[in-house]
């Protein structure tokens, strides 16, 4: 191709299904021996994931990336927006953090931020054969229209046509997409080639009237209507995975709660824990009476101190105790880690005011908040019976010291044959903690912490296998259901056969 290939998917609402079409749509071009690279100007998330190239960018891009055969690089996500409150947020530019902004302040900042993803789009555009491009949220929310950069503001500056995608699952799908462009103004309007319906189920005969009238009304081709993918598993953008995909335990099954903080972030690490047949996994909301259980995991944090208090208010403090009393296990991943220790500071107020809280006073260990940010992919091996294989990544700013450390529960290979400890094990082998995310995902890691926590007999469960034939599920989906030719406006090259 001469010219590389371009499209942007924006969507009707949020969780429409943009992160879902563009990894079926790089799935696509990938089996069709097209170079493509994902692509979202600005991405407000905190699941995230380090790159290739060392950096940070939201987690949707990293699937896109594994979904398009291309290592994840910070140009896939520019600009990240990590939420510390509710008016303010860390900003990421190009995989690094630099700087703590409240809405309003971000909004002057945005011309900086354009800068950063268009220098990132012209990158792109010179290194691969295609780039796919995911909006945010929804094109017509009209009070962020000034300085948009994440929809028709990216669009119109890059000039790449757009494809509307709705969720019928949702309702109102018609008024969804007439609405929304209605409020477009012409220009933007003129770039939206047509539309793509997403998550239906039921006969489709009986919609075709509607999209009749839709084609009518609009003077645009509907590209396809995708199916109801019943259990699909993709790693969540931000919001908790949908329960669809969970795995029904059996009877017997080890059981293991999590508490959703109101800053809860990189929840993704437990979902091979919410996909094992014999595990009988429930998140906690606030409220919610906290259940018996053999194993607690505390997720990781954006705002550490704030999630620590939220987690004393809602009685966790009063009942881990109660479960290691009675013999439970308890893993703390990142700023879960954090919480085990005697206290956790944030002198500069990285993540909120400054502050210093006690901890949970589980581990013999502090913790202070630094400006650094670790950002780095790690593999090595748990210290647990077996010393079975795990890999993992890191992205935090915490520095953790005390005696505590002397039992680490992880070690890393380094470069040299080096091999770097993290984390801690308690004496009495009932709290672990790590900085390492992803530490359930690796089936042999994940066999290993099931058998510490408990359990006796359990089936393997590779997620990584299992991402991977969803993404396949999808786009074979995308490739019976979608209208691929007028939606890029060209004729794609035939699919060849992809080596393992």
């Amino acid at each position: 191709m001469s010219q590389p290939l371009t499209l942007m998917v924006q969507g009707t609402t949020s969780d429409a299904g943009k992160s879902t079409l563009v990894a079926g749509l790089a799935r696509v071009l990938h089996r069709r021996g097209l170079r493509v690279a994902p692509f979202k100007p600005q991405n407000m998330a905190l699941n995230s994931a380090v790159t290739a190239d060392g950096g940070e960018i939201g987690r949707a891009q990293a699937l896109q990336a594994l979904a398009a055969g291309v290592p994840p690089h910070t140009d896939f996500n520019p600009v990240l927006l990590k939420p510390s409150s509710d008016i303010g947020a860390q900003v990421i530019i190009h995989g690094r953090a630099v700087a703590n902004l409240s809405a309003r302040d971000y909004h002057a900042y945005k011309p900086t931020a354009m800068a950063a993803v268009m220098q990132s789009w012209q990158r792109l555009l010179g290194a691969y054969d295609g780039v796919l491009v995911e909006g945010a949220g929804s094109p017509a929310e009209i009070n962020l229209r000034e300085r948009d950069i994440a929809n028709m503001g990216f669009a119109e500056a890059a000039d790449v046509p757009v494809v509307l995608v709705a969720d019928i699952d949702r309702g109102g799908v018609f008024a969804h997409l007439v609405g929304t462009l209605e409020l477009l103004s012409p220009s933007e309007q003129a770039r939206v080639r047509g539309f793509i319906i997403n998550r239906f189920r039921g006969d489709i005969g009986l919609l075709q009237s509607g999209l009749d009238w839709l084609e009518a009304r609009t003077g645009r081709p509907v590209f396809g209507v995708l199916p109801y993918l019943h259990g699909l598993f993709l790693d969540a953008e931000d919001a908790l995975a949908d329960a669809a995909a969970d795995v029904a335990a059996g009877e017997g099954a080890l059981r293991v709660v999590a508490p959703v903080y109101p800053r809860i972030s990189n929840h993704t690490d437990l979902d091979a824990l919410r996909l094992h047949p014999q595990v009988d996994f429930r998140w906690v909301g606030p409220g919610a009476a906290i259940p018996p259980a053999d194993l607690i995991v505390l997720p990781g944090s954006k705002s550490v101190l704030a999630d620590l208090a939220w987690l004393r208010a809602q009685g966790w403090q009063e009942a881990i105790q109660r479960h290691l009393r009675y013999g439970g296990k308890l893993i703390g991943l990142c700023g879960g880690y954090q919480m085990l220790g005697q206290s956790i500071a944030d002198p500069e107020g990285l993540e909120g005011p400054p502050d210093r809280a006690a901890g949970l006073g589980l581990l013999q260990m502090e913790t202070v908040l630094e400006r650094d940010k670790q950002l780095e992919n790690v593999a090595g091996h748990l210290l647990l019976p077996g010393e079975p294989p795990m890999a993992g990544y890191e992205i935090h700013m915490g520095v953790t010291h005390g005696p505590a450390l002397a039992r680490p529960a992880v070690a890393l290979a380094q470069a040299g044959g080096r091999v770097r400890m993290d984390g801690a094990l308690s004496d009495d082998g009932q709290v672990l903690g790590t900085y390492v995310h992803g530490l359930f995902d690796v089936p042999e890691a994940l066999q290993a912490l099931l058998a510490w926590a408990g359990a006796r007999e359990f089936a393997q469960v590779d997620l990584a296998a299992r991402r991977e034939a969803d993404i396949d599920r999808l786009a074979d989906a995308v490739e019976t259901h979608v209208d691929l030719s007028g939606l890029f406006g060209q004729t794609l090259p035939r699919r060849i056969t992809i080596a393992p």
